[in-house]
């Protein structure tokens, strides 16, 4: 599986490089009182690119690319129009982002991953298909929301599949830690949702008493939610509902 739910093709990232990335750590620059924490939900082990991966980076990263600054976004600026902006951190091969833009031309989305193959990929796809309302960050996600986001400013948040780090000494890097969910949740225009998916159950337990316990978001179900008609179903989730594997869909909006 990859963020969004598959490895398609052979440039597809290996396990535990391929989720949601970003560092757990506070938003110190918004004067949260979490304190932050150096240490990141993501390793970078670039993999394999095929050249056509390669020329998206030098040619389309240009033009569909926004660089890391410490300063807030202007997205109408930045989209050229005034619309609800969704974030997509960690979007692997970006099969989902890119279906889920396609099929929402009146959003714009800000798709955040850190993973070289992963965002080639996804500008070829941007390219291919003339998506106009997809840009990519392509550095650390818990940045890039602490620097770059403003405060009330998203509809919606997207966190598929990310890391599970499995073992117990290592999930102190699962992305969704208590002080990254305040921060995300920071971010939401009242009514905005938070829509995050994994396929790993004590991750899911996890993520599930995080988003619980924030105050400023409301579970939309008792529990997990039914996958929402924007999440597509993927090839790997097919894969693993056939192995026996449960997916879990969490749905929290902004009060």
């Amino acid at each position: 599986m990859n963020t969004n739910g598959g490895p398609e093709g052979e440039d597809a990232p290996k396990r535990g490089t391929r989720r949601a990335r970003g560092s757990p750590a506070g938003d110190a620059a918004s004067g949260d009182t979490h304190p932050l924490r150096p240490v990141r939900s993501f390793v970078l082990r670039q993999g394999r690119m095929s050249p056509a991966q390669h020329r998206a980076l030098d040619e389309l990263l240009p033009r569909y690319g926004v660089p890391y600054a410490p300063a807030p976004l202007d997205f109408a600026r930045l989209f050229g129009r005034r619309a609800e902006v969704v974030l997509e951190i960690g979007f692997g091969m970006g099969e989902t982002t890119a279906a889920i833009a396609a099929a929402q031309p009146q959003r714009d989305f800000l798709a955040v991953e850190v993973h070289a193959p992963g965002v080639g990929a996804l500008l070829r796809r941007i390219e291919a298909t003339g998506l106009a309302n997809v840009r990519i960050v392509r550095h650390d996600a818990v940045e890039v929301v602490d620097a770059m986001i403003p405060e009330g400013s998203l509809a919606g948040i997207h966190v598929y599949f990310p890391d599970p780090w499995p073992k117990k000494r290592h999930h102190k890097r699962r992305l969704l830690s208590p002080a990254f969910v305040h921060a995300l949740a920071r971010r939401l225009a009242a009514g905005g949702y938070l829509h995050a998916a994994t396929d790993w159950e004590d991750y899911a337990q996890q993520m599930l008493a995080t988003l619980a316990a924030e105050p400023l978001l409301a579970n939309t179900a008792a529990g997990y939610a039914p996958r929402p008609p924007w999440r597509p179903l993927t090839k790997f989730e097919q894969r693993g509902v056939k192995l026996g594997h449960g997916v879990y869909d969490l749905v929290f909006r902004r009060q």
